[in-house]
């Protein structure tokens, strides 16, 4: 087999990985107003939404070079349909009724699919043509068609980023192991409220030599890529 024409390596734990771009996808998970704005639920529960903050950089400096790049990007949003039928009931009685799910939050009814809260930040927002997954569940493959449009492309290798790293990033980075994909969790792009579970999320991802896929950084990604003419 002849080897990938547009191939680039990339510094990441456990090992270092040798990456086809034309099979490579970046997925951007929940990088929402809701979770990352003051005023938004995620500081409704009582969060600092600075330690989501910090993934906010790295993560467009990675997206701008996948764009320049012309690598797929697909974006998520965990939300639910306005009448909750897509909401289990358990998940929305969970917790204060004040702050559950489809009840008046400060950026519109909380994760609820169009309102302002629910929406991508500024710094991260979709350009045309680049999907948007509204997911009902913290995996970005759950009942979705995120699956089938990765394998229209014949993707094989999927970059990571998002929000939170030990919730709908790491749930995702499972279900893609599971689905036969790669994974690159590049932790500097994702984070946490809790820097704990950000640190224990990865290296669960990392483990046992990579037991659901690697982990890397912004910065080793867009040295490979600039190793590699455009």
């Amino acid at each position: 087999m002849e080897a990938p024409v547009n191939a680039v390596t990339i510094l990441a734990e456990p090992a270092d990985l040798s990456v086809d771009l034309d099979r490579t996808a970046l997925v951007i998970i929940d990088m929402q107003r809701d979770f990352l704005e003051p005023g938004g639920f995620g500081a409704a529960l009582g969060n600092d939404v600075s330690k989501l903050q910090a993934a906010v950089a790295p993560c467009r400096a990675v997206l701008t070079t996948a764009r320049d790049r012309g690598l797929l990007v697909i974006h998520t949003r965990e939300g639910h349909r306005p009448d909750l039928t897509d909401a289990p009931r358990l998940k929305v009685e969970r917790g204060d009724p004040a702050l559950r799910i489809g009840a008046p939050g400060p950026m519109g009814r909380i994760l609820v699919r169009g309102e302002p809260g629910h929406d991508i930040i500024a710094a991260l927002y979709p350009q045309t043509g680049e999907p948007v997954i509204d997911k009902p569940g913290k995996g970005a493959f759950y009942q979705t068609d995120l699956d089938l449009m990765l394998r229209n492309r014949g993707v094989e290798t999927l970059l990571v980023c998002g929000v939170t790293t030990e919730v709908c990033v790491n749930t995702t980075v499972r279900e893609a192991n599971d689905r036969g994909y790669r994974c690159i969790v590049l932790a500097d792009c994702c984070a946490s409220y809790f820097p704990e579970f950000h640190a224990a999320g990865l290296a669960m991802v990392k483990a046992q030599g990579g037991i659901f896929g690697s982990v890397s950084t912004s910065q080793a990604l867009l040295d490979a890529l600039a190793r590699v003419p455009a």
